[in-house]
């Protein structure tokens, strides 16, 4: 009961920074592993259809997200994709169980995605100025690391993905500060 709650939290907070990397996760994880299983309606994320889809709308998503000013454009259309993607994962993990009404995970995805993704776009532009661009590559892939690395977690182990959540936040955190004074040129 409780793993899939931790399961699907901790998926939701990577889709704060990258919509599609907990969504291609959970696929391949329903797609490659007989211990789990995605309900209906879900089970369309472990088709060829959704993983390619999911593929090719990864890939814009990270080659747009190093670009500086371009990635401040993804982040403002991806205001409301991310925050539905966690809301998503979220009902995603807790469909067949039972132990959370769809609602309120639909509200507690939002919520802790909507929060990541609020923490990354209200920080990129301050990365953008102050590095003149320079520190965009750099943060995304940070990004992109954590919210792989951490949705890898949720999956295999939601115990220790949703406490990876926790060091994710300081990884970020750190990641955003040593780009806004060790990457800012001189001069």
């Amino acid at each position: 009961m409780e793993n899939s709650i931790l399961m699907g939290a901790a998926l939701a907070a990577p889709a704060g920074l990258n919509a599609f990397v907990p969504l291609l996760v959970l696929g391949l994880a329903d797609r490659i592993s007989t211990s789990f299983e995605l309900g209906r309606p879900y089970d369309f994320l472990s088709s060829t259809a959704g993983i390619v889809i999911i593929l090719t709308l990864l890939t814009i998503e990270i080659v747009v997200d190093k670009i500086p000013r371009a990635d401040h454009l993804n982040d403002l259309i991806h205001s409301a994709i991310r925050p539905a993607a966690g809301a998503f994962v979220l009902m995603a993990a807790v469909n067949d169980g039972g132990e959370l009404n769809p609602v309120i995970a639909m509200i507690f995805g939002l919520l802790i995605a909507g929060a990541v993704h609020w923490y990354k776009t209200t920080s990129r532009p301050a990365i953008t100025i102050e590095t003149k661009g320079i520190g965009n590559p750099f943060v995304s892939m940070v990004e992109d690391m954590i919210a792989t690395i951490v949705s890898i977690l949720a999956v295999i182990v939601p115990v220790v993905g949703a406490l990876s959540v926790i060091a994710a936040g300081f990884l970020l955190r750190k990641s955003y500060q040593w780009a806004l004074t060790g990457l800012k040129p001189r001069g």
